[in-house]
């Protein structure tokens, strides 16, 4: 018999069997391809489940879970501490953990032009320890790598900086259905374009996954259960994700509606979340169920070439987040003051996604403050349009658009593989909306379709 503990945020999957058939598990790819992510223990099949977060497990020789039991439970026990309190206790938090998790190793630092990044900069610099960072951005897109090289140059860190540029997906797409074994869809790992280049730059990874999540808000009022179940469901499904799930439920025969399972599904995992306040629950459940299984799963491609740490993912920060106010947590006010407290000059330079603000001054960014550069920066996005060269933000659109992507894509979407599991009568309509309809909407099924033909293909040859 073996004993597993898991973390409260895991950072990958692990595997144990039930006495369940084993067939596909359908219900489970409708609420993936809705979502882009499998929904609390469910995997492919149904006598396969990944070990819920925070638990202990128990798992025979044979492979099979035969008993569960939590260790922690998310909660929400806000102290009656000051703000200046809790910021001295995240940042000895922040700190230690940092401290502990690289050692004396070289550091490998991704940098946005966001905020968690940024404090992992801060506290990198202070505690001194070996850097190298680097950041990408879209070729064709917004110049991220602007904000990312003066966030290095202020800390002193040598930076490297990457273009991902159209198409690269084609070239390892198949490396990477291996890596993540298709649990998490192909176009959002941009780190995949340049993996093989960030090898020689040091010996661990800090990421700064999940600060976004934990030091902000939700900013609802209390809600119902009705009420919050609706609030994930718009949360958590993607652009064109319900037509498609519902097609293919139907398609299956499956029992009732997609839409009436899901709906059931967020009800019951959300009535196991015992917290009152809303913004808290939420917070709860999405760190539980999405970061967990969608977030952790597109780790596997850093771990392929060095080991990562995660400031935010320790269970010591999962624990304080549970006792902090709210009201502390909305609006970044947390981080930012960690960043203004511990180095001022980081503070300064742009907050991309109040851009072109910093965090002294983003409470500038509305009418008429910040019409300026909107009007600015519309007319050089249109202009580059008028040019002959679109605009690109989204990662499909460097994969997807374009003569050359279509043929790739087009090889696997209609494959034999794939018709195995999705009528081709489905493929072929949310493609064909996705070329002359609305490709934003429908830019997520096409990709969802494309995971599963490489899944279809790892199954065809097992």
């Amino acid at each position: 018999m073996q004993t597993v503990k898991t973390a409260i945020v895991p950072t990958e999957n692990l595997f144990a069997k039930n006495n369940k058939s084993h067939v596909l598990h359908k219900e489970a790819i409708c609420v993936f391809l809705a979502t882009g992510f499998f929904l609390d223990t469910d995997t492919y099949w149904k006598d396969q489940v990944v070990l819920k977060p925070a638990t202990i497990n128990h798992i025979d020789n044979q492979g099979f879970l035969k008993e569960s039991k939590s260790w922690f439970n998310w909660h929400y026990a806000p102290r009656d501490i000051t703000f200046d309190q809790a910021l001295n206790e995240f940042t000895n938090l922040f700190h230690k953990i940092i401290d502990e998790q690289v050692g004396d190793k070289q550091v490998i630092l991704p940098i946005s032009g966001g905020l968690d990044s940024r404090t992992q900069a801060v506290a990198l610099k202070k505690l001194g320890k070996k850097v190298h960072s680097y950041s990408y951005d879209f070729a064709g897109g917004y110049p991220e790598t602007k904000i990312a090289k003066q966030i290095a140059k202020t800390c002193d860190f040598p930076f490297t900086e990457f273009h991902i540029n159209k198409g690269y997906l084609w070239k390892c797409v198949a490396e990477l259905a291996t890596i993540n074994a298709c649990y998490s869809e192909f176009t959002h790992p941009r780190q995949m374009a340049i993996i093989h280049s960030l090898k020689d730059m040091g010996d661990v990874f800090s990421l700064g996954h999940l600060g976004d999540l934990f030091f902000d808000s939700f900013n609802h009022p209390q809600l119902s259960l009705t009420e919050e179940v609706d609030v994930l469901k718009e949360m958590l499904v993607k652009k064109g994700g319900m037509e498609i799930a519902e097609k293919v439920w139907q398609s299956w025969g499956l029992e009732n509606t997609f839409k009436e399972y899901f709906i059931s599904r967020l009800g019951e995992l959300l009535k196991e979340i015992k917290i009152t306040d809303t913004n808290a629950k939420l917070r709860a459940f999405k760190t539980r169920y999405y970061v967990s299984r969608w977030s952790s799963n597109n780790l596997s491609v850093f771990k392929k070439i060095h080991p990562v740490t995660l400031p935010y993912y320790d269970d010591r920060m999962c624990k304080f987040i549970c006792t902090i106010p709210e009201e502390y947590l909305a609006g970044r006010k947390l981080q930012i003051a960690y960043i203004k407290q511990q180095n001022p000059a980081l503070a300064k330079i742009t907050w991309q996604s109040q851009r072109p603000f910093n965090l002294y001054n983003y409470s500038y960014n509305k009418p008429p403050y910040n019409l300026p550069y909107r009007i600015i920066n519309k007319l050089q996005r249109e202009g580059q349009t008028l040019f002959g060269k679109p605009y690109i933000q989204r990662n499909w659109e460097l994969q997807f658009l374009g003569k050359e992507n279509k043929k790739h894509l087009k090889k696997y979407l209609y494959s034999n593989t794939l018709e195995k599991l999705i009528p081709p009568e489905i493929t072929q309509e949310f493609y064909r909306k996705f070329e002359t309809e609305d490709s934003v909407k429908y830019a997520h099924p096409v990709s969802m379709l494309l995971t599963l033909a490489l899944k279809m293909k790892q199954i065809h040859r097992e």
